[in-house]
């Protein structure tokens, strides 16, 4: 095998990763979709929580309470999901 096309099959092989990762195909089965819906379509349930202690998009209520147990400005928030 000849040096030269391996070098530019695996640069080809490393910027297809790249495009990938960058439209999210990289990630299609590490986000689930129903925590996501479940966090947005409740968040008018959260009103009565400070801005900085409701759950964000992207988070189900055990990954959210997890991350802000990793914070000290937001370990207070803890309190509301008891």
């Amino acid at each position: 095998m000849d040096w030269e096309s391996f070098a530019y099959g695996a640069i080809g092989v490393a910027l297809l990763f790249l495009v990938m990762a960058s439209f999210g195909f990289a990630h299609i089965g590490s986000v689930n979709g129903n925590a996501v819906a479940s966090v947005s379509q409740s968040s008018e349930d959260y009103s009565n929580i400070p801005e900085k202690c409701r759950p964000q998009a992207g988070y189900d209520i055990n990954s959210w309470k997890d991350h802000l147990g990793h914070h000290a400005e937001t370990q207070e928030c803890l309190k509301y999901f008891e």
